[in-house]
């Protein structure tokens, strides 16, 4: 399977983008340390999503960065990402898994602590602990999990984890230290007048916490 590292995990979003392109936000946040990012796209058509899809592993395959897309496996299979994220009430994760392949990483969101201990049973590469804190890009989830509740998840885990909602450059080393193999971050980097810089600054907090490479 593509060996991938969760530490500064990119989540993108072009409303939160400040009218710039993705590819810019992509490649700046690139250039400061993001070591994966995952195409998540809501409200586009599919062709726009695949289009996007391709820019993308265009940009990120020659410095082997994994792409990850959220949601549609139909385009994870078409622009032959790195892997897929699945939530809660997307595709079965043994479909998924089935027609992905085994080469390919999966990652499941958890909301809740059963979630996670569910996941323990599953095929998958990795978890998103989700939401760690309030955060105005995920609103639909059932709890916070906070710092707390986080160390537990982690620790109840056989995955990988990376840990996602309202994370940013004051709170990311708390959450590294509570047991997250690594942030996933949305507005802390692509709303920033500097994405190149965020990323940089986030990687350097919490480096010397992290694992430098999940398999």
């Amino acid at each position: 399977m593509t060996s991938f590292d969760l530490s500064l995990y990119l989540v993108t979003d072009r409303e939160l983008s400040k009218g710039r392109s993705l590819s810019y936000i992509v490649e700046e946040a690139v250039k400061g340390g993001v070591t994966m990012v995952q195409l998540r796209e809501k409200d586009c058509t599919t062709r726009e999503f695949y289009e996007l899809g391709m820019r993308m592993k265009a940009l990120l395959s020659p410095l082997s960065i994994p792409l990850i897309i959220n949601d549609r496996l139909d385009i994870a299979l078409a622009v032959d990402a790195d892997g897929l994220h699945i939530g809660q009430s997307d595709m079965p994760w043994q479909v998924a898994r089935r027609i992905l392949g085994k080469d390919k990483i999966l990652g499941l969101s958890v909301e809740t602590m059963q979630q996670a201990e569910e996941a323990n049973r599953m095929d998958v590469d990795y978890i998103g602990i989700s939401p760690v804190f309030a955060t105005l890009t995920k609103t639909d989830t059932l709890q916070l999990f906070g710092l707390n509740g986080l160390k537990e998840a982690t620790s109840l885990s056989r995955h990988p984890a990376v840990a996602i909602g309202g994370i940013n450059l004051q709170n990311a080393a708390q959450v590294v230290n509570s047991g997250a193999d690594g942030i996933a971050v949305v507005s802390a980097i692509a709303s920033v007048d500097n994405p190149r810089q965020a990323a940089r600054e986030l990687k350097l907090t919490i480096k010397k916490e992290v694992p430098n490479e999940m398999e």
